[in-house]
């Protein structure tokens, strides 16, 4: 394969690969100017590039929006944090989840924005923050029905006041205030009534603390079905996750806005051979041909993230027409019914979601077939499955987690080296 920074056909990267997930920095690209159109001019958005930006691989993916002009990236950990910043992202970061108060120095010298949830975690990271002699940056987390971390709102006062000896404490500076819907990707009125009730505890917070002379910093409280259902809601900033990647954040939410799936799924034929009528078909003998069968094996497997409760369910697309699955997926491998679809031969190309030709198959439908949602799909896709880059149909970078000194130089979004 040709690895100039002018790209490769995607052809070549097709023969030089088992299995891959190509990743359209275009799509990507596209999503973020929806999303920015359907929010106030002065909203900005929190890129979520967590869990490895959805396995969309986080590095390249926060390269190219930094370079559309995002300034914000939402992780869940102090690893993926420092990732991003060993990769040369300038932009702010803040960690939704926990993070080791000992590791406040970290934070600081990195510059990343730690959530701040309860008053006891707040303390253990201010006594490290005085012992390093430095100052940790801070969001104030508001759990207003989500019943996750987060000072808790709907208890009276004592949430205020617990907010209140936040700013009070050394080491700390109160950046912003935020909270999480947990229904919000629903349009049932019950559950848009409870979205309503989140908005209005939050909104009471802000204003209690606004009213003593805080400074409650950026305010945050939509996820990707807030921005869908609620863009108009007038905040500092929005957090576009799972839209971002153009899935949606339930199926009734899909057609409410033009995103375009970033991520698909791609592999080869490895072999094509015609078995007899009655003939059994992977572990267990659960698929028994009821015809002369032509089965062609494909070299991914739920080693490879694609989940073996799709066994017999779902299908796969070549030459642009619908393969079904024979038998139990395996863990490197999985077998397909081609009887129908002429001419395939070892080497043809194989979409297991994405589009080819006429037909797509959706993270949404197999996320139905599994019994799962889109979100947990993407990032399942394991470390051996390499992610490739395109943009204008060709091949701008290609990370293979596996191979760590495989591409180690392959070009980044804007043109400069992903450090490892």
């Amino acid at each position: 394969m040709d690895h100039s920074a002018g790209g490769f056909d995607l052809q070549e990267c097709h023969k030089g690969q088992r299995t891959w997930a190509e990743v359209n920095l275009d799509h990507l690209v596209h999503n973020l100017q929806v999303i920015r159109k359907m929010l106030p001019e002065k909203t900005q958005v929190l890129a979520v590039v967590k869990a490895d930006a959805y396995g969309h691989g986080d590095r390249h993916v926060a390269a190219e929006l930094e370079k559309q002009g995002v300034g914000f990236f939402g992780v869940s950990n102090l690893d993926e944090a420092v990732a991003l910043r060993a990769a040369g992202i300038r932009g702010e970061i803040l960690i939704f989840g926990y993070t080791p108060a000992a590791s406040c120095r970290v934070l600081a010298d990195q510059r990343i924005t730690q959530a701040v949830y309860s008053l006891s975690y707040a303390r253990a990271l201010s006594r490290e923050a005085a012992l390093a002699g430095c100052r940790v940056q801070v969001h104030n987390k508001l759990d207003t029905g989500m019943g996750r971390i987060g000072f808790a709102c709907a208890g009276g006062t004592a949430c205020i006041e617990e907010l209140r000896t936040v700013y009070q404490l050394p080491g700390l500076q109160v950046t912003g205030t935020f909270t999480h819907l947990s229904h919000s990707d629903s349009r049932d009125d019950d559950a848009q009534a409870f979205t309503q009730q989140q908005r209005a505890l939050f909104m009471a917070a802000v204003a209690a603390l606004q009213k003593e002379g805080l400074d409650t910093g950026v305010l945050h409280i939509q996820n990707s079905a807030g921005i869908l259902l609620h863009p108009d809601w007038n905040y500092d900033m929005a957090r576009a996750g799972i839209i971002l990647y153009g899935q949606n954040p339930a199926p009734e939410c899909a057609g409410m806005a033009d995103l375009r799936p970033v991520l698909e799924l791609k592999s080869c034929v490895s072999m094509v051979k015609t078995v007899a009528e009655g003939t059994p078909i992977s572990y267990g003998r659960t698929t028994v041909t009821t015809r002369e069968t032509r089965v062609a094996t494909i070299p991914v497997g739920y080693a490879d993230g694609y989940p073996r409760i799709l066994s017999r369910r779902a299908s796969v697309l070549i030459s642009g027409r619908r393969a079904p699955i024979l038998g139990n997926i395996c863990m490197d491998q999985m077998m397909v019914d081609v009887t129908d679809i002429p001419g395939v031969q070892e080497g043809d190309l194989v979409t297991l979601f994405g589009t080819d030709g006429p037909e797509t198959i959706t993270l949404d439908e197999l996320a139905e077939l599994a019994g799962t949602i889109s979100y947990e799909l993407t990032c399942m896709l394991s470390l051996r499955v390499p992610r490739v880059y395109i943009r204008n149909g060709q091949v701008v970078g290609q990370v293979q987690y596996n191979n760590p000194q495989a591409l180690l130089a392959s070009e980044v979004t804007d043109g400069s080296r992903l450090r490892r």
